[in-house]
């Protein structure tokens, strides 16, 4: 089946199985910043944005984005080098595997919640999984972050 969809504000048509999940539509489509890691929806290395809002594409069937936006890392690189600089600034750049879903989550947060306490960021970063680090460095990278963007 043919899937009509926009990704990173292209408009896209892709072919599709039915019971294909939307991480591997997008790999196949070249967005291999989506990345699968634990299969079961608890690790957050897939999240995507879905009309703004993060999704995790490994438990996402690739029909449900018939015509809505996806965003991945690729379309927000400026924020995402933003990102990234501050991690690395706070000691939380490690293998950076995690690092494409993680950004969109930050995004989506800094949309959702101004001026967000520790236990807001901590609650909403619930499911993103850093194999690497502790959470400290994460948490002050994106401190900055909601500050100066």
């Amino acid at each position: 089946m043919i899937l009509k969809t926009t990704i990173n504000g292209i408009g896209k048509e892709l072919l599709i199985n039915a019971d294909e999940f939307l991480v591997d539509t997008l790999r196949k489509a070249g967005y291999l910043s989506v990345k699968r890691g634990c299969d079961t929806s608890s690790c957050g290395l897939c999240t995507v944005l879905l009309d703004g809002k993060p999704i995790l594409s490994c438990s996402t069937f690739s029909v449900r984005t018939e015509g809505k936006k996806i965003e991945t890392i690729e379309g927000r690189e400026k924020d995402a080098r933003k990102f990234g600089e501050l991690l690395a600034e706070e000691g939380g750049d490690q293998c950076g595997y995690c690092v494409p879903g993680f950004v969109l989550t930050i995004l989506a947060m800094k949309k959702e919640l101004k001026n967000p306490t520790d236990e807001e960021i901590l609650h909403y970063m619930n499911g993103n999984l850093c194999r690497c680090s502790g959470y400290m460095s994460h948490l002050r990278a994106i401190k900055k972050f909601m500050e100066v963007n």
